[in-house]
């Protein structure tokens, strides 16, 4: 008899790269076979999705209903990335129990990093769960090499990247719209002659204060009337460094929880994007951008074809790379690229089904 197949993760909103990844899978992952659970944000209406109050052990009652002999394929951040003293046990009894296929879904590319800080028990627990996971699926060769040569992991570690095809639901770059609510905040930043557009929070790793001091001299040299807006997802923040950015700079405008579908109009009207997040894992927005046309300014981390690049907190490497890109030399690469991506999508997507038991291959 066919498993169970069951998708674990968060679904927007909030808008998240492993949100916008799992909303892809849900999307294109279409099978009677196929359940989805999720947590955090809104309630989705939709029956094949089930609806977890993980904090308050939500995950027990619906893997004793639905996880027996399952396959789940795991895209939460509690059980390995950020080990959870009650919610780890929980599920690695059941594991035991029910006899489900952990497959472990790392798309926290910070975890090489973080994890020599971890403390005595946040170690316990972390390498409990390592020696647990059927298979692992990461987003990068570097996580796969950690695991393998640092970690030491048996199990098998199969790189796929977390691009997916947009889903049937997301705008495409000819029909995209803004609400009413966005496109009056959003005046300011299109009365500018050139724009920049940058996505992160307002916490140093992500890079928001190099942008702005790289376009703040980028203005001064030039004498450009150039815009940058941030587009801040919200889920953490340093009030005292989202003063020190924003201070004295009015030519920069900032935008709180942008729905994922109005990402690509605001795009679209944008000349440049720049992703300036140190510890990148893959970076799903840097190609929204180049599927919207736009050349993408980055850090060394993470996906970086096609893209024009510059080492963390390098403000000069920033602006000259910016002045590159605004000069519009770099487009037709763009556009190849904006292809290419696209192929890839359909190769991650049909991998994911390959892993999961959906397609044979």
């Amino acid at each position: 008899m066919s498993r169970r197949i069951i998708l674990f993760g968060p679904l927007p909103p909030p808008y998240g790269g492993v949100a916008i990844y799992m909303k892809a899978l849900v999307e294109h992952l279409r099978s009677s076979r196929v359940r989805v659970w999720t947590y955090g944000g809104a309630k989705p209406n939709d029956k094949r999705i089930r609806f977890i109050a993980h904090r308050k052990l939500g995950t027990l009652p619906a893997l004793i209903s639905e996880g027996r002999d399952a396959r789940i394929l795991d895209a939460s951040h509690f059980h390995l990335e950020y080990p959870n003293a009650l919610l780890l046990p929980v599920w690695l009894t059941c594991k035991r129990l029910l006899g489900f296929a952990w497959y472990k879904n790392i798309l926290d590319g910070s975890l090489p990093k973080r994890y020599p800080h971890f403390g005595r028990r946040q170690r316990w627990l972390f390498n409990l769960a390592v020696n647990r996971v059927d298979e692992f699926v990461v987003v990068s060769e570097d996580l796969r090499r950690w695991l393998k040569e640092e970690i030491g992991v048996s199990r098998p570690v199969r790189v796929i990247p977390c691009l997916m095809p947009r889903g049937p639901s997301a705008p495409s770059e000819a029909n995209a719209v803004l609400s009413n609510q966005t496109e009056k905040l959003i005046g300011q930043y299109l009365a500018h002659a050139r724009r920049i557009c940058c996505i992160g929070v307002f916490f140093p790793t992500y890079g928001f204060k190099d942008v702005a001091a790289a376009v703040e001299q980028l203005r001064n040299r030039t004498g450009e009337d150039i815009g940058l807006i941030l587009l801040d997802g919200g889920f953490v923040r340093d009030e005292s460094y989202r003063t020190e950015v924003l201070r004295g700079r009015d030519w920069i405008t900032v935008l709180e929880k942008v729905p994922n579908p109005e990402l690509y109009e605001i795009l679209k009207r944008s000349d440049v994007f720049v992703r300036g997040f140190a510890d990148e894992s893959y970076g799903i927005s840097r190609i929204e951008a180049i599927w919207c046309g736009l050349p993408v300014v980055a850090t060394r981390a993470g996906e970086t074809r096609g893209m024009l690049l510059y080492d963390a907190g390098n403000e000069e490497q920033l602006i000259h790379q910016l002045q590159v890109a605004l000069s519009g030399s770099s487009q037709d690469e763009t556009n190849l690229w904006a292809e290419r991506y696209r192929q890839e999508a359909e190769e991650n997507l049909h991998s994911v089904a390959r892993v999961l038991g959906i397609e044979q291959g």
